[in-house]
């Protein structure tokens, strides 16, 4: 395989970096095993705001293992303007969304269509399953070993492919077609939608000021000179609070957490991958 591998993602709390560099270690040691010799893979990390500032380009002799998280059911709207600014030139892709464990709806045939029309060839597709980024319950440490080795399994799959098939034909994945199905939306208890996006963190007298959860957010919005205070807005991608060493962050807003309590009773059970080749 003459091509150069690349692993592209947006992992605010790791867990699309788990699936898609596991994707991407088993392409490369199982390719370096068929054809001889170290096969390298170049990272795009563009979780941070740096990391989106300039335009990705590929060309044919790319493939291109691209995630991002699932968000009410769609590609996070902040990352379109990021993704249609990425060039394939010809070059191959596989799309990739996790989601935690409710359900990913339109998001992997959006992805998918986003690369497609700015020149990626799509030769397979897959829908993984990530902690929930509101909980610590709802799918709980996945992606799990049972997880990775389906991963790994999907992995081997594409390298076949990319190894016995001269030519690719375009691959269906499962969702709407355009126009997608509109963004999920949690319900009160009257059954009324309710809008969470303007809710944002709290911050409590743990706080010991180490200035962490400036340097993890994606939309760099929390002021380094009080910790406190947005400067920008809030996703509730949940690194702040998960990833805080002395659990000083965390919601109060009433729709938000009744939302979250739903989801731990109602997505119990147990989501697996689904994979398009």
């Amino acid at each position: 395989m003459n091509r150069t591998l690349n692993a592209m993602y947006f992992s605010a709390t790791g867990t699309t970096k788990k699936v898609v560099s596991g994707i991407a270690e088993t392409i490369a040691k199982q390719t370096s095993k068929t054809v001889g010799g170290e096969i390298g893979i170049n990272t795009l990390d563009f979780t941070l705001p740096g990391a989106r500032i300039n335009p990705v380009s590929f060309a044919e002799d790319d493939i291109v293992i691209i995630g991002v998280p699932v968000y009410a059911g769609r590609v996070p709207n902040v990352l379109l303007k990021y993704l249609n600014s990425i060039t394939g030139k010809g070059a191959l892709a596989v799309p990739v969304v996790v989601y935690g464990n409710r359900n990913y709806d339109d998001a992997l045939i959006e992805l998918k269509d986003i690369l497609e029309s700015n020149g990626f060839k799509v030769i397979a597709g897959g829908a993984f399953i990530g902690e929930h980024s509101f909980s610590t319950i709802l799918a709980k440490n996945r992606p799990d070993q049972q997880d990775l080795a389906i991963v790994a399994d999907f992995a081997n799959q594409i390298c076949t492919k990319l190894l016995t098939q001269p030519e690719f034909q375009p691959v269906a994945v499962k969702g709407t077609a355009k126009p997608y199905r509109k963004h999920y939306m949690p319900k009160n208890n009257d059954g009324s939608p309710v809008d969470i996006r303007k809710v944002s963190p709290k911050t409590n007298s743990n706080c010991i000021d180490c200035k962490l959860c400036v340097t993890v957010c994606p939309m760099g919005s929390i002021d380094a000179e009080d910790v406190s205070k947005l400067t920008g807005i809030c996703i509730k991608c949940g690194a702040c609070i998960k990833k805080c060493p002395t659990q000083a962050k965390y919601y109060d807003d009433q729709d938000y957490l009744r939302h979250k309590q739903e989801l731990e009773i109602e997505c119990t059970l147990r989501r697996e991958p689904e994979l398009f080749l």
